[in-house]
């Protein structure tokens, strides 16, 4: 993967490579689109920590809205990941507004 904003690191595990990916999308969504568009075949992914800049009520109880860049995550099937959601619902978005 060759994208400023996609950090893939890789270390040996028993004799495995194995992947950790941080993704950061901007809010024209640069790192989604890329990720959408090549095709690679990565195994032995452990986590995929991003910022996606998608909100979405599939991860975001309290947003009342569905997002059509969700589906563009979604499609993106070769980490073969599985979303995880919190077990205790706290927010996933801040105001920057401090008062």
């Amino acid at each position: 993967m060759n994208h400023r904003d996609i950090n893939l690191i890789s270390f040996f595990n028993c004799g495995f490579i194995c992947f950790i990916i941080n993704i950061y999308s901007n809010d024209q969504q640069n790192a989604l689109k890329y990720l959408k568009y090549i095709e690679v075949n990565l195994g032995n992914i452990l986590i995929i920590t991003k910022d996606f800049n998608i909100r979405d009520n599939d991860w975001d109880l309290s947003y009342p809205h569905y997002s059509v860049h969700a589906d563009t995550l979604r499609e993106i099937d070769f980490f073969n990941l599985d979303l995880f959601t919190p077990i205790n619902q706290v927010p996933t978005r801040y105001t920057n507004n401090s008062n």
